[in-house]
């Protein structure tokens, strides 16, 4: 195994240093901040107003913690999460069925989400133009296609950073046009309930933004940014800043659809506009489908960018992003989601999939990731202490709770 580096104590990095170097946390927000969280914040806004707001806070703290171990292994270990769990094992039994359990999950789950993405992301271009969405979508996973293929890291994390800034631009001053009551809003935050028939809700809130295949894409990405014990204060900087803000977009959404929505039957995100459409008038329908065109678009690209990357690192390829199998695992996940959008299916029975498939690997892949972290020789003086070691034991505690409940609901829906 690869042995960890001595710690070493760097200077605290300044603001500036510390935005100039968002980079990987950002692709992991872009990513969480799909159509399914959009539409599931929608949702609880408009079904308990600020109630289940706690919800979104937690999940940004899960998010976060879980987050920060996968990029210290990236840096310290000089190892991808993959690469990491492939070397955990030395019986050839429990080293191939972790292999194939994370690779054939992980690759079948963004499949079947791909094509949710894309319709997703199309909605914003179909709401503004009144076409239908499957007629759209192809044509996204092509420029997708595209970007993957030709690019590299740097273009993507560009687009990813772009497409944070848009959403951020577009819900965050939604929020603060509608006006919602501050008083309100705290008492949401601050103080945990569960209104009756709110369990769901705050279980997806939770599961749309604890991604699993997040935990492998950042682990890879910082060793493409950092490379050194002395990077870890810069690079937990940018895991906290652009999770943070990923958690305020999502909070954005469900304080607006709160204010607005409250007690409206919600059919679909792009409903938001219509309850808008007093503040903003005639652009409420752009300001809202920028948003959801820039939401839908980010996670699109991170779905079969996350199943390429992990697939690569459990089975320990080399090249990255240059792998020939790489692009071809990444093609493919891409080429599914264009073919399912464009036949006009409804993504709602690959969508219960891969609820099913996300709610076996969570907890699986929770419990690998607290393993590797306490390996003293692979991470040596930067492996988990005592405190991070109770929290990551309550989170993992709680993914097995989140992953059993979607299970089980998934298979009632069956």
């Amino acid at each position: 195994m690869t042995q960890a580096k001595d710690k070493v104590v760097a200077p605290r990095p300044s603001l500036k240093e510390k935005l100039k170097n968002i980079g990987p946390g950002a692709i992991v927000t872009a990513s969480f901040i799909g159509p399914g969280t959009v539409t599931t914040a929608t949702r609880a806004g408009a079904g308990f107003e600020y109630a289940i707001l706690w919800a979104v806070i937690f999940s940004i703290i899960t998010t976060i913690v879980l987050q920060e171990m996968s990029m210290r292994i990236g840096i310290i270990a000089n190892k991808d999460l993959g690469n990491a769990i492939h070397d955990l094992f030395t019986n050839k039994l429990m080293k191939f069925g972790s292999i194939w359990l994370v690779a054939i999950s992980i690759g079948v789950g963004s499949a079947a989400y791909m094509s949710g993405d894309l319709l997703g992301t199309s909605m914003g271009i179909s709401t503004l133009f009144d076409i239908p969405p499957h007629w759209v979508s192809p044509l996204i996973g092509v420029i997708i296609l595209m970007i993957g293929l030709k690019g590299n890291y740097k273009t993507i994390e560009r687009v990813m950073i772009v497409l944070i800034v848009l959403m951020s631009a577009t819900f965050l001053t939604t929020m603060f046009v509608v006006k919602p009551n501050i008083g309100a809003v705290l008492q949401g935050a601050l103080l945990p309930q569960l209104p009756t028939g709110s369990i769901l809700l705050v279980i997806a809130l939770i599961g749309t933004t604890v991604v699993p295949y997040n935990f492998f894409m950042h682990s890879s990405m910082v060793r493409e940014k950092w490379h050194s014990p002395n990077d870890l204060r810069v690079a937990r900087a940018d895991t906290v800043i652009s999770i943070t803000v990923g958690g305020l977009i999502t909070a954005a959404i469900l304080i607006t659809a709160g204010t607005v929505m409250y007690g409206h039957e919600v059919q679909s995100v792009a409903d938001l506009s219509i309850q808008l459409e007093p503040l903003f008038g005639s652009w409420a329908k752009t300001f809202i489908s920028i948003g959801i065109f820039a939401a839908g678009f980010s996670s699109a690209l991170a779905s079969p960018l996350g199943a390429a990357l992990t697939i690569g690192s459990v089975f320990k390829w080399e090249g990255g992003m240059q792998n020939k199998r790489f692009k071809i695992i990444f093609a493919s996940v891409i080429i599914i989601g264009i073919v399912t959008s464009a036949l006009g299916f409804k993504p709602m029975d690959v969508l219960l999939l891969a609820q099913v498939l996300n709610g076996i690997l969570l907890p699986v892949i929770a419990i690998y990731l607290m393993i590797v972290m306490n390996n003293k020789k692979l991470l040596g003086e930067h492996r988990n202490g005592w405190f991070i070691n109770i929290v990551g034991t309550i989170i993992t505690g709680v993914c097995i709770f989140l992953g059993g409940y979607s299970i089980l609901d998934a298979f009632g829906a069956f």
